[in-house]
C-alpha cells in the first residue's frame, strides 16, 4: 500500500514539473514574461527648421534683393533649413508679410534692412517664440524687443563706404564721385560718409582731388527707372564713379551709365557694386564691395537651434571676414589695383586714414 502511495506521489510531482516547465516556456515566447522587457519607444523625427525673408525689392534685381536672398538660401542649405521668401513688398505691408510667416510657425524671420525695424518689433512682441534677424538693424534695436527675440546683423557701414570710396578716389578723372541712396537710413548715411572720406583721402595721397557729390535718395528700392534718372543727373554734374545703396535703383543707374559709355564709345564712367561680387554683370562695374550675409544669417540659425538667439548685435567687419573687396576689372590699371589692395590691407590692420 505504501509502495502504491509513493508511486502516485512521484507521478503527481512529475506532472507538476512538466506543467510548470511548459508554462515558463510559453511565457518566455510571448506571454507575461516577455512583456516584462520594455520595448524601445519610436524615435521622434528630427525637427526641420524654417526661415522666411521679406524684401521690398525684387530678388531678381541683380543687386541688394538678389544678394540677400541668395545669402539666405546659402545659409539654409549649409544648416539644413527650409527657406521661403516674399519680395516686392510695399512699406505698408511689411508687418502683414512678416505675420503671415509667423502664423505658419516659421522659426526665423530674416528682414534685410533697417527700414523693417518697426514692423519687426511689432511682430516680435506678438510672436515671442519666433526669432527675428534684422540685417542692418540699429545697435539698440535688440534691447527694444520686449521678448528678447530680435537680433541685429550689423555690417560695419563705415567700412563698406571705405571699400568703395578707396576705389572711387583712385579711378576718378573728373574729381567728382556719386552716391545714390534708397531711403534716408542711418546705415545708408554712414556708408556715404565712409565713401566720401575714403575717396578724398586716397585721391589726396596721389596729389589729386575727389569730392563726393551730395547724396541723392530715390525713396525706393525697387524703382529702377528712378535710378536711370538720378544717374543721368549726376553724370551731367561730372560724376564718373558711382556707388549706391538702393538695390534695384542701383541697377537702373548702371543702365544709364552703360548707355552713356556706349554713346561715348568708351568706358569712362564706372560703378562699384554691393553687396555681392557683381563683376561682369554690367560693363561699367569695376569692382564690388562684398558682404558675406550668409555667414551672419548662418550664425542666427545656429543660435535658434541652440536656444540662445536674441538680444544681441552680430557685427560684420573687414577684420572678421564678413566684409571684403570683390574681383577687380581689367579696366583698372595694374598699378591702381596694387594701390587699392594696399589700402584694403590698411583697413584690415586698422591703419587706414591714420
Amino acid at each position: 500500500m505504501r509502495k502504491l502511495f509513493a508511486a502516485v506521489l512521484a507521478l503527481a510531482l512529475l506532472l507538476c514539473l512538466v506543467s510548470c516547465g511548459d508554462a515558463s516556456s510559453g511565457a518566455a515566447e510571448g506571454g507575461a514574461a516577455a512583456s516584462a522587457v520594455p520595448s524601445a519607444a519610436p524615435a521622434e523625427p528630427a525637427k526641420t527648421y524654417r526661415v522666411a525673408m521679406i524684401c521690398d525689392s525684387y530678388i531678381s534685381d541683380g543687386g541688394w534683393g538678389a544678394a540677400c536672398y541668395n545669402a539666405m538660401l546659402d545659409a539654409a542649405a549649409a544648416n539644413g533649413w527650409e527657406a521661403a521668401c516674399s519680395d516686392a513688398i510695399e512699406a505698408p505691408d511689411y508687418y502683414d508679410a512678416i505675420v503671415s510667416y509667423c502664423s505658419q510657425g516659421y522659426d526665423l524671420i530674416y528682414a534685410p534692412g533697417n527700414q523693417y525695424t518697426d514692423a519687426v518689433l511689432q511682430a516680435a512682441a506678438e510672436y515671442p517664440d519666433t526669432a527675428f534677424a534684422l540685417l542692418n538693424g540699429s545697435a539698440d534695436t535688440p534691447e527694444k524687443a520686449v521678448n528678447s527675440n530680435v537680433t541685429s546683423l550689423l555690417p560695419n557701414a563705415r567700412q563698406i563706404g571705405w571699400i568703395a570710396g578707396a576705389m572711387a578716389g583712385l579711378m576718378t578723372q573728373t574729381g567728382a564721385v556719386a552716391f545714390i541712396g534708397g531711403m534716408e537710413l542711418a546705415t545708408t548715411r554712414e556708408k556715404y560718409e565712409g565713401y566720401k572720406e575714403a575717396a578724398a583721402f586716397v585721391a589726396g595721397k596721389a596729389g589729386r582731388e575727389a569730392a563726393a557729390l551730395d547724396i541723392v535718395y530715390s525713396n525706393s528700392f525697387s524703382d529702377s527707372e528712378k535710378g536711370v534718372a538720378l544717374a543721368k543727373e549726376l553724370i551731367a554734374q561730372g560724376a564718373d564713379v558711382f556707388f549706391g545703396d538702393a538695390s534695384a535703383v542701383d541697377s537702373g543707374a548702371r543702365q544709364a551709365i552703360d548707355e552713356a559709355n556706349q554713346a561715348a564709345d568708351s568706358i569712362k564712367i564706372y560703378d562699384i557694386a554691393q553687396p555681392s561680387d557683381s563683376l561682369g554683370q554690367n560693363p561699367c562695374i569695376i569692382t564690388s564691395q562684398v558682404t558675406d550675409n550668409a555667414s551672419l544669417v548662418g550664425l542666427s540659425m545656429r543660435a535658434v537651434e541652440e536656444g540662445s538667439f536674441g538680444g544681441e548685435v552680430i557685427y560684420g567687419t573687414l577684420q572678421n571676414g564678413v566684409l571684403s573687396a570683390g574681383r577687380i576689372s581689367e579696366l583698372v590699371p595694374a598699378d591702381v589695383q596694387a594701390a587699392y589692395q594696399e589700402y584694403i590691407a590698411q583697413m584690415i590692420a586698422d591703419t587706414f586714414l591714420k
